[in-house]
């Protein structure tokens, strides 16, 4: 089975869809995939469906639930002789299970390639990282599990994946700058800085690409913006790391001229 959560939610067995329509099942469904192979525990599942107003009937309806998945499945597998529903979404003391061959769920998959490109970042081959970062990066079909409604289990699930997504978008660009990639990535960091106006991290790299493709006044005026939107939003200045790199552009510091990396 092909399952996706990094997007809208899908899951494919023998070509053939598996996801429910019914707005709980699908939430079961997701969250068996982004914990595929281990077991989910019943009262995490309920929690997930119901948070803190579990009712009565909980443990029959969820059964129910299950039940529904199983029947989606036996459809999709129905002629394969040596694999059943049941074999597939298995129940386990205490929970249930879904058996997904490795590399078959995306956000598993977009995990092992983003771990890769961190090892090749922290051991400075850059240009590994780029390209293990940009392919895990590339598996993104907009927000995760954007057509599922979330509850309070899973919502701390997708919030882990953005982060992880945010950070692996950091440490590509800032891989791609070690490359002398300055110039193609300045329309790239553009979009990032006006979609998050107060992240520090994108404001810096645009900075250094701008400075680089010997734009300093605008790299000048990206640090301005963001100084203002922080004062503004917040009453804080700029953390003295970004204030030190501003006075190095204004300096033309030859510290952050690049020296290119063949790594």
């Amino acid at each position: 089975m092909e399952i996706n959560v990094l997007g809208p939610l899908a899951a494919v067995e023998h070509g053939m869809s598996v996801v429910p329509t019914a707005g709980k099942p699908r939430q079961i469904l997701a969250l068996l995939a982004l914990q595929a192979d281990r077991v989910v525990t019943v009262p995490t599942l309920m929690e997930e469906i119901w948070g803190e107003e579990i009712p009565r009937s909980a443990a029959t309806t969820l059964q129910t639930y299950i039940l529904q998945l199983r029947r989606k499945l036996a459809v999709a597998l129905d002629g394969d002789p040596h694999r059943q529903a049941k074999d597939v979404l298995i129940t386990q003391h205490g929970g249930y299970l879904l058996q997904v061959q490795p590399g078959r769920v995306d956000a598993q998959e977009f995990a092992r390639l983003t771990a890769s490109g961190r090892d090749a970042h922290e051991a400075g081959d850059h240009r590994a990282a780029s390209e293990l970062l940009g392919r895990a990066l590339k598996m993104w079909r907009g927000s995760a599990l954007v057509d599922v409604r979330v509850g309070n289990v899973l919502e701390l699930e997708v919030l882990g994946l953005e982060e992880d997504r945010m950070a692996a978008l950091e440490r590509r660009i800032d891989a791609d700058l070690h490359l002398g990639r300055h110039t193609e990535i300045v329309p790239e960091l553009r979009v990032l800085v006006a979609k998050n106006p107060m992240h520090e991290n994108f404001c810096a790299h645009l900075m250094t690409a701008l400075h680089r493709a010997g734009s300093s006044w605008r790299a000048l005026e990206s640090y301005q913006r963001l100084r203002s939107t922080l004062v503004d939003e917040l009453g804080l200045e700029p953390s003295p790391r970004l204030q030190r790199l501003h006075q190095a552009v204004l300096a033309a510091d030859p510290e952050l001229d690049l020296r290119v990396t063949t790594g």
